[in-house]
């Protein structure tokens, strides 16, 4: 498959296309050739200030806040429906723009994308609040409305999920977007406006910004006509996202990094275990902040994992992502790379037994890493407790579930983690030990909208999808009706 002509991009802002008021453009690069593909515009605060003002108004005077949920479910509906047959075309801009595997973008990304949509059209059709009892002779009840004005900033990891996790229920419940894409992958965002503009979303109500963090991402984030931030990237920026809503006293949520443990008992199905730890840790070229890059193993167990890990890592197809066999891709840009080769650099420094990988991978002038399994070291290994972000194992082993769960939860992180076993209460007794927003059993990356998953600890707070992200886009009113 061959790539296919992008149209430099623009600002998307009160449903017209812009350029940036001073003229701006940032390159966007194919990471699986290192070569620029196109151009979109670099959004200065005064553009950001044009996207705010035009949400506001949209808020306030346009149709959409008063809008029926019903009506606004119909037209997510829509939305879910020009995904899906629009699929080829938006599968091969998100692997153009972040080097996902072709095969990968049509499974996940853009089929969990029309989900989102449709998930929450449906949440839609029936958002409501509640009576209540109370000591008064008195009819007490309370609605959901709609908060106002939400600054969606998504990382660059899964731009075309991660938009809609957002974008999703912040419209489900009447709100207006702007949305500010990471600067590395803004093309899915761009491509996603005209297709909610095509599915009747009114002008204003979602407006698109791209840019830099420290120009337009700041902006976004300091201007007062925003009452509320959905920000998912990295537990550092998190901090400086949630010290500005702190002082705005602005509503917030949080999705940042992680480093989850998957852990394997001895009496684990060992074929189904490899398979999960396998996809745990090179899904999305390890770039996945729910990826599993830690795997804690049984000592009975632990060599002879190994020595499979050993011979099937290699095996997996790695390459041009735009060919149907490929497993993983590149990295989505150069500094991903050199982080991962630093890492690795730090891992033999310390001693560790690199059982497969450990190199990147020439090819094309693309950003590749070959998967690497890493065992051998200390648990307060800065290769053992940081966020890697790329296609890298550690392996520890234990010796007991209690230092199994002691180790599982000895980072900063807590958004997921793994266990896999043939003992039921097992299973459930270490499940509620874990200090993680998500366990999985016995597989990894098990998501569906109807699942709500988020962090703890460093990790962040909030959770994205299920009724739960919905109503954290509500805000709720009583009503208190005197009967004398």
């Amino acid at each position: 498959m061959t790539t296919f002509e992008i149209e430099p991009g623009r600002l998307f802002i009160a449903g017209q296309w812009r350029e940036a008021a001073d003229g701006a453009r940032t390159e966007v690069v194919d990471p699986s050739r290192g070569a620029v593909v196109t151009t979109v515009a670099e959004a200065s605060a005064a553009d950001v200030d044009a996207a705010v003002r035009a949400a506001r108004e949209a808020f306030e005077s346009g149709p959409w806040a008063a809008t029926t949920g019903r009506d606004r479910g119909r037209i997510l509906n829509r939305v879910a429906q020009l995904i899906r047959e629009n699929a080829d075309d938006i599968a091969r801009l998100e692997s153009l723009d972040v080097g996902k595997p072709i095969s990968l973008c049509h499974a996940v990304d853009v089929t969990n994308a029309a989900n989102d949509y449709e998930y929450y059209a449906a949440l839609a059709f029936s958002l409501d609040g509640a009576t209540r009892e109370t000591g008064h002779n008195a009819l007490a009840y309370t609605k959901r409305e709609a908060i106002g004005v939400v600054a969606a900033i998504t990382p660059f990891n899964f731009p075309l999920i991660l938009a809609g996790s957002k974008l999703g229920p912040a419209l489900a419940a009447g709100n207006t977007v702007v949305h500010k894409p990471a600067d590395e992958t803004p093309l899915s965002a761009l491509y996603m406006a005209g297709l909610l503009q095509k599915a009747g979303v009114p002008d204003g109500v979602v407006n698109v910004v791209t840019g830099s963090g420290p120009v337009a991402g700041e902006a976004l984030l300091r201007h007062s006509g925003v009452d509320k931030i959905a920000f998912t990237g990295s537990t550092a920026i998190g901090r400086h996202v949630a010290s500005a809503a702190g002082e705005a006293l602005k509503p917030v949520t949080m999705e940042l990094g992680g480093n989850a443990a998957h852990i394997v008992f001895e009496d684990a199905d060992v074929e189904k275990a490899v398979g999960a730890v396998i996809k745990g840790f090179v899904f999305n070229t390890g770039q996945f902040c729910m990826g599993g890059p830690r795997l804690l193993v049984a000592r009975p167990v632990y060599e002879t994992l190994l020595g499979i890990l050993a011979e099937a890592v290699p095996g997996v197809p790695v390459g041009d992502p735009r060919r149907p066999e490929t497993v993983v891709g590149p990295m989505a840009g150069e500094k991903h790379l050199r982080k991962v080769e630093e890492f690795v650099a730090l891992a033999r420094k310390e001693g560790a037994r690199i059982v497969c990988g450990g190199e990147r991978l020439d090819l094309d002038g693309g950003y590749y890493y070959k998967p690497t399994v890493i065992a051998d070291l200390a648990n307060d290994s800065r290769v053992v407790q940081e966020e890697i972000f790329g296609p890298v194992l550690t392996v520890q082993p234990f010796d007991s579930e209690d230092e199994a769960v002691q180790l599982a939860n000895s980072t900063p992180y807590g958004l997921a983690s793994g266990v896999q076993t043939t003992n039921l209460a097992r299973a459930h007794r270490v499940a509620d030990r874990l200090q993680a927003g998500i366990v999985w059993i016995n597989d990894w990356a098990m998501l569906d909208p109807a699942i709500p998953f988020g962090g703890v600890k460093d990790s962040g707070f909030g959770r994205e999808y299920g009724p739960e992200a919905l109503a954290s886009y509500t805000k709720v009113k009583s009503v208190v009706v005197s009967l004398d």
